[in-house]
């Protein structure tokens, strides 16, 4: 299902029983919730929801610009609220790593774990792009080799950048994917991430491709500073398992919220009443 959210602006994915267990898939920088496609199918044992995070995909740019993450974690605890969830596993892919940690910070009640795919601990990790001119305001949308340069360290190397993926790109504002990047950055350089994690204390699953070519793969060591964190490394993957690796990632999300869900002190379940439409 897809719909637009009560302020018309951020639109919703769902998919799955709605009695089911709750997993919220969080998207990235200059991707929209597309990226997810290849995992849904495997993990819909789950109530999945997807938000296009706004400015990306067909959620609009919001209304007064701020695409800071405490302002996306508001809009995503709003949208979990009309949509009647209670609790849920969040699985953010890289920035939306961020995103789905500034919710836990700002909504503990809803988070019930959470899961981060290639999301960078601190900006000490990133490797910088090597094709810069293609974020040129005066040169937007560049040509698609120069797109297509610059998502394909998106990938382990030698992985065709899905055609799909560029046209998404090509139709995204420069100003809606800059401000996300500068908001992340901004967010890292408040506080490194595993130290917000620890203080946030939700369950926590890592999970890194060790062919990421934007954040250096042996970083994510820096997790074992959250007490009880899991780290998995995925062998030749780069930095979106999700879409190069879909099976070998959605096992291990899987397997994580089974363990969560035999763990009375995480429960899992949306509680009761009926499910809510954003």
């Amino acid at each position: 299902m897809t719909s637009p959210d009560a302020h018309g602006d951020l639109y919703v994915h769902t998919a799955g029983p709605d009695d089911a267990p709750v997993l919220l898939l969080l998207h990235g920088s200059a991707a929209s919730s597309r990226s997810w496609d290849a995992m849904v199918p495997l993990l819909t044992a789950h109530h999945v929801i997807r938000f296009d995070l706004p400015g990306h995909g067909r959620s609009a740019a919001p209304a007064d610009h701020d695409y800071t993450l405490p302002r996306q974690a508001g809009r995503f605890g709003d949208a979990l609220d009309r949509l009647g969830v209670r609790r849920a596993v969040v699985v953010g892919h890289s920035s939306g790593g961020y995103a789905a940690t500034a919710l836990a910070e700002q909504r503990p009640d809803l988070v019930a774990a959470l899961a981060l795919i290639n999301t960078g601990p601190s900006m000490a990790a990133f490797i910088a792009p090597p094709d810069q001119a293609a974020l040129d305001p005066d040169r937007w949308p560049p040509a698609d080799d120069q797109l297509r340069r610059m998502a394909s360290t998106g990938f382990r190397p030698g992985y065709e950048v899905p055609r799909d993926l560029i046209d998404e790109l090509r139709g995204m504002s420069l100003q809606a994917v800059a401000a996300a990047m500068r908001a992340s950055t901004g967010y890292l350089n408040e506080r490194a991430l595993p130290d917000r994690l620890a203080a946030v204390g939700k369950p926590l699953l890592v999970i890194f491709g060790d062919q990421d070519r934007r954040w250096r793969p042996s970083s994510a060591a820096d997790y074992r500073a959250v007490p009880g964190a899991e780290i998995a490394m995925l062998p030749g993957a780069g930095h979106t398992p999700i879409l190069e690796e879909p099976s070998r990632t959605a096992a291990l999300l899987l397997a994580f919220a089974e363990r969560l869900a035999r763990d009375d002190r995480h429960p899992l379940t949306r509680g009761g009443g009926p499910t809510m439409r954003a």
